[in-house]
Protein backbone atom coordinates (compact mmCIF):
# COMPACT_ATOMS: atom_id res chain seq x y z
CA UNK A 1 0.00 0.00 0.00
CA UNK A 2 1.49 3.54 -0.28
CA UNK A 3 2.18 5.61 2.18
CA UNK A 4 -0.29 8.91 3.33
CA UNK A 5 0.93 11.74 1.79
CA UNK A 6 3.53 13.02 5.05
CA UNK A 7 3.59 9.99 6.57
CA UNK A 8 7.08 9.19 5.07
CA UNK A 9 9.74 8.30 7.29
CA UNK A 10 12.86 10.93 7.53
CA UNK A 11 16.71 10.60 7.85
CA UNK A 12 19.40 13.30 7.66
CA UNK A 13 22.90 12.91 8.03
CA UNK A 14 24.42 15.13 10.29
CA UNK A 15 27.64 14.99 12.77
CA UNK A 16 28.37 12.50 15.12
CA UNK A 17 25.39 12.52 17.55
CA UNK A 18 22.30 11.31 16.19
CA UNK A 19 18.70 11.26 17.88
CA UNK A 20 16.24 8.42 16.79
CA UNK A 21 12.49 9.77 17.01
CA UNK A 22 9.52 7.32 17.73
CA UNK A 23 5.88 8.28 16.52
CA UNK A 24 3.23 7.27 18.31
CA UNK A 25 -0.09 4.47 17.92
CA UNK A 26 -1.52 4.77 14.90
CA UNK A 27 0.33 7.43 14.15
CA UNK A 28 2.85 8.65 12.01
CA UNK A 29 6.06 10.49 11.10
CA UNK A 30 4.17 13.58 10.42
CA UNK A 31 3.93 13.96 13.93
CA UNK A 32 7.22 14.57 14.86
CA UNK A 33 8.32 15.52 11.24
CA UNK A 34 8.95 19.17 12.73
CA UNK A 35 10.98 18.37 15.68
CA UNK A 36 12.91 15.84 13.41
CA UNK A 37 13.98 19.31 10.80
CA UNK A 38 14.72 20.98 14.09
CA UNK A 39 17.47 19.34 15.21
CA UNK A 40 18.72 18.11 11.84
CA UNK A 41 18.85 22.00 11.06
CA UNK A 42 21.27 21.95 14.30
CA UNK A 43 23.57 19.38 13.05
CA UNK A 44 22.44 16.37 14.39
CA UNK A 45 22.25 13.02 12.72
CA UNK A 46 18.29 12.33 12.90
CA UNK A 47 16.30 9.14 12.22
CA UNK A 48 12.64 9.08 12.04
CA UNK A 49 10.99 5.67 10.92
CA UNK A 50 7.41 4.70 10.01
CA UNK A 51 6.51 2.02 12.48
CA UNK A 52 5.46 -1.48 10.25
CA UNK A 53 1.30 -1.04 9.65
CA UNK A 54 1.58 2.26 10.25
CA UNK A 55 1.19 5.80 7.63
CA UNK A 56 -1.05 2.97 4.93
CA UNK A 57 -4.11 2.09 6.02
CA UNK A 58 -5.40 1.00 9.48
CA UNK A 59 -6.38 -2.99 8.04
CA UNK A 60 -2.17 -3.09 7.41
CA UNK A 61 -1.70 -2.34 11.13
CA UNK A 62 -4.38 -5.16 12.51
CA UNK A 63 -1.52 -7.73 11.21
CA UNK A 64 1.60 -5.89 13.44
CA UNK A 65 2.19 -6.08 16.96
CA UNK A 66 4.67 -4.51 19.59
CA UNK A 67 7.06 -6.81 18.15
CA UNK A 68 6.93 -5.41 15.07
CA UNK A 69 6.92 -1.71 15.90
CA UNK A 70 9.87 -2.51 18.78
CA UNK A 71 12.17 -4.15 16.14
CA UNK A 72 12.16 -1.24 13.78
CA UNK A 73 13.17 0.99 16.41
CA UNK A 74 15.66 -1.35 17.65
CA UNK A 75 17.27 -1.82 14.31
CA UNK A 76 17.20 2.19 13.56
CA UNK A 77 19.25 2.51 16.96
CA UNK A 78 21.58 0.14 16.30
CA UNK A 79 22.41 1.67 12.70
CA UNK A 80 22.52 5.28 14.44
CA UNK A 81 25.57 4.00 16.79
CA UNK A 82 27.28 2.50 13.67
CA UNK A 83 27.69 6.39 12.37
CA UNK A 84 27.21 8.30 15.84
CA UNK A 85 29.59 8.47 19.08
CA UNK A 86 26.35 9.49 21.13
CA UNK A 87 22.40 8.30 20.26
CA UNK A 88 19.49 9.64 22.25
CA UNK A 89 16.01 8.41 21.75
CA UNK A 90 13.01 10.14 21.81
CA UNK A 91 9.67 9.75 21.21
CA UNK A 92 5.64 10.89 21.46
CA UNK A 93 2.85 8.90 22.87
CA UNK A 94 3.47 5.07 22.27
CA UNK A 95 6.63 6.33 20.80
CA UNK A 96 7.90 7.59 24.17
CA UNK A 97 7.39 4.01 25.51
CA UNK A 98 9.45 2.76 22.89
CA UNK A 99 12.37 4.78 23.34
CA UNK A 100 12.00 3.99 26.94
CA UNK A 101 12.73 0.74 26.18
CA UNK A 102 15.32 0.77 23.93
CA UNK A 103 17.22 3.01 27.39
CA UNK A 104 16.25 -0.39 29.26
CA UNK A 105 17.73 -2.57 26.73
CA UNK A 106 20.80 -0.62 25.64
CA UNK A 107 22.19 0.86 28.33
CA UNK A 108 25.10 2.94 28.06
CA UNK A 109 24.80 2.82 24.32
CA UNK A 110 22.33 5.61 25.13
CA UNK A 111 23.00 9.12 26.44
CA UNK A 112 19.57 10.39 27.19
CA UNK A 113 15.92 9.94 26.79
CA UNK A 114 13.74 12.46 25.81
CA UNK A 115 9.71 11.78 25.81
CA UNK A 116 7.07 13.74 25.35
CA UNK A 117 3.23 12.61 26.69
CA UNK A 118 4.72 8.58 26.92
CA UNK A 119 1.96 5.95 26.79
CA UNK A 120 2.56 3.71 29.78
CA UNK A 121 -1.21 1.71 30.35
CA UNK A 122 -4.41 1.27 28.46
CA UNK A 123 -6.77 3.04 31.32
CA UNK A 124 -10.37 2.20 31.92
CA UNK A 125 -12.35 -0.96 30.95
CA UNK A 126 -11.20 -1.07 27.33
CA UNK A 127 -8.10 -2.52 28.73
CA UNK A 128 -9.92 -5.54 30.46
CA UNK A 129 -12.31 -5.83 27.26
CA UNK A 130 -9.32 -6.15 24.53
CA UNK A 131 -8.57 -9.58 25.10
CA UNK A 132 -12.33 -10.47 24.27
CA UNK A 133 -13.25 -7.48 22.02
CA UNK A 134 -10.82 -8.04 19.70
CA UNK A 135 -12.26 -11.59 18.42
CA UNK A 136 -15.85 -9.41 17.86
CA UNK A 137 -15.14 -6.38 16.81
CA UNK A 138 -12.32 -5.08 14.48
CA UNK A 139 -11.86 -1.24 15.31
CA UNK A 140 -12.80 1.37 17.84
CA UNK A 141 -12.60 5.10 17.21
CA UNK A 142 -9.31 7.01 16.48
CA UNK A 143 -7.44 8.74 18.88
CA UNK A 144 -5.13 10.95 16.35
CA UNK A 145 -5.34 14.61 15.84
CA UNK A 146 -5.52 15.40 19.54
CA UNK A 147 -4.54 19.17 19.40
CA UNK A 148 -5.60 22.30 20.46
CA UNK A 149 -4.00 24.39 17.86
CA UNK A 150 -6.45 25.57 15.53
CA UNK A 151 -5.45 24.25 11.75
CA UNK A 152 -2.77 21.48 12.58
CA UNK A 153 -3.67 18.08 11.97
CA UNK A 154 -1.97 14.58 12.50
CA UNK A 155 -1.93 12.17 9.59
CA UNK A 156 -2.96 9.26 11.38
CA UNK A 157 -6.06 6.45 11.11
CA UNK A 158 -9.31 7.18 12.30
CA UNK A 159 -9.79 3.71 13.68
CA UNK A 160 -8.04 1.63 16.04
CA UNK A 161 -7.29 -1.48 15.16
CA UNK A 162 -8.29 -4.07 18.37
CA UNK A 163 -5.78 -6.59 17.71
CA UNK A 164 -2.91 -4.25 18.30
CA UNK A 165 -4.60 -2.08 20.72
CA UNK A 166 -4.46 -5.68 22.77
CA UNK A 167 -0.64 -5.82 21.54
CA UNK A 168 -0.05 -2.61 22.90
CA UNK A 169 -1.63 -3.03 26.28
CA UNK A 170 0.22 -6.16 26.73
CA UNK A 171 3.26 -3.96 25.58
CA UNK A 172 2.77 -1.20 28.11
CA UNK A 173 2.86 -3.86 30.98
CA UNK A 174 6.08 -5.21 29.77
CA UNK A 175 7.87 -1.81 29.06
CA UNK A 176 6.32 -0.50 32.88
CA UNK A 177 8.26 -3.97 34.40
CA UNK A 178 11.47 -2.82 32.67
CA UNK A 179 11.39 1.18 33.81
CA UNK A 180 13.41 0.41 37.03
CA UNK A 181 16.46 -0.54 34.20
CA UNK A 182 16.32 3.14 32.82
CA UNK A 183 18.99 5.15 34.11
CA UNK A 184 20.10 7.90 31.66
CA UNK A 185 19.31 11.38 31.88
CA UNK A 186 15.33 11.94 31.17
CA UNK A 187 13.69 15.01 29.89
CA UNK A 188 9.85 14.07 29.70
CA UNK A 189 7.80 16.91 29.26
CA UNK A 190 3.67 16.40 29.47
CA UNK A 191 0.57 18.48 28.39
CA UNK A 192 -1.69 20.18 31.45
CA UNK A 193 -4.74 18.73 29.44
CA UNK A 194 -4.45 15.77 27.07
CA UNK A 195 -7.70 13.38 26.38
CA UNK A 196 -5.77 10.15 25.35
CA UNK A 197 -2.74 9.66 27.65
CA UNK A 198 -3.66 11.12 31.40
CA UNK A 199 -0.89 12.65 33.49
CA UNK A 200 -0.78 9.58 35.56
CA UNK A 201 0.87 7.95 33.00
CA UNK A 202 3.47 10.47 33.08
CA UNK A 203 4.02 10.36 37.03
CA UNK A 204 4.29 6.48 36.73
CA UNK A 205 7.48 7.06 34.54
CA UNK A 206 8.56 9.41 36.79
CA UNK A 207 8.61 6.98 39.87
CA UNK A 208 9.65 4.09 38.13
CA UNK A 209 12.63 5.22 36.70
CA UNK A 210 16.33 5.08 37.91
CA UNK A 211 17.44 7.52 36.21
CA UNK A 212 18.99 10.59 38.75
CA UNK A 213 19.37 13.18 35.80
CA UNK A 214 15.72 13.87 35.27
CA UNK A 215 14.02 17.21 34.44
CA UNK A 216 9.75 17.60 33.64
CA UNK A 217 8.41 20.02 32.20
CA UNK A 218 4.54 20.83 31.97
CA UNK A 219 3.38 21.97 28.42
CA UNK A 220 0.52 24.45 29.42
CA UNK A 221 -0.63 25.45 26.18
CA UNK A 222 -0.99 21.71 23.79
CA UNK A 223 -3.27 18.80 24.28
CA UNK A 224 -1.46 14.96 23.56
CA UNK A 225 0.27 15.45 20.36
CA UNK A 226 2.27 18.47 21.20
CA UNK A 227 4.63 18.38 18.77
CA UNK A 228 2.22 20.01 16.65
CA UNK A 229 0.42 21.88 19.46
CA UNK A 230 0.92 25.32 20.64
CA UNK A 231 4.27 24.18 22.43
CA UNK A 232 6.07 22.55 19.43
CA UNK A 233 8.76 25.11 19.84
CA UNK A 234 9.19 24.70 23.25
CA UNK A 235 9.79 20.81 23.00
CA UNK A 236 12.43 21.24 20.18
CA UNK A 237 14.50 23.58 22.02
CA UNK A 238 14.58 22.23 25.64
CA UNK A 239 15.27 18.82 23.90
CA UNK A 240 18.15 20.26 21.60
CA UNK A 241 19.17 21.77 25.14
CA UNK A 242 18.92 18.63 26.75
CA UNK A 243 20.96 16.79 24.02
CA UNK A 244 23.46 19.86 24.23
CA UNK A 245 24.25 19.26 27.76
CA UNK A 246 25.12 16.00 27.61
CA UNK A 247 26.76 15.78 24.31
CA UNK A 248 28.27 19.11 23.81
CA UNK A 249 29.52 18.27 20.38
CA UNK A 250 26.01 18.80 19.45
CA UNK A 251 25.86 22.36 19.01
CA UNK A 252 29.40 22.86 17.45
CA UNK A 253 28.17 22.99 13.98
CA UNK A 254 25.80 26.01 14.97
CA UNK A 255 27.84 29.61 14.97
CA UNK A 256 26.68 32.61 17.30
CA UNK A 257 24.25 33.77 15.54
CA UNK A 258 22.24 30.65 16.06
CA UNK A 259 22.36 29.89 12.16
CA UNK A 260 23.19 26.65 11.63
CA UNK A 261 26.95 26.05 9.43
CA UNK A 262 27.52 24.19 6.55
CA UNK A 263 27.48 20.34 6.80
CA UNK A 264 27.57 17.17 4.82
CA UNK A 265 24.21 14.69 3.86
CA UNK A 266 20.49 15.79 3.26
CA UNK A 267 17.56 15.14 4.57
CA UNK A 268 15.31 12.52 2.69
CA UNK A 269 12.16 11.02 2.86
CA UNK A 270 12.47 7.28 2.39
Amino acid sequence: MPVLPGAEPYRHEGGEVGVLLCHGFTGSPQSLRPWAEHLAERGLTVSLPLLPGHGTRWEDMQLTGWQDWYAEVDRELRALRERCSQVFVAGLSMGGALALRLAAKHGDEISGVVVVNPGIKVHGLAAYALPVARHLVRTAPGIASDIAKEGSEEVGYDKVPLHSAHSLRNFFRLVDRELPQVTQPLLLLHSAQDHVVPPADSARVLSRVSSTDVTEILLEQSYHVATLDHDADRIFEESFAFIGRLAPSAGKQVSDTGRVSEQEGTATGG
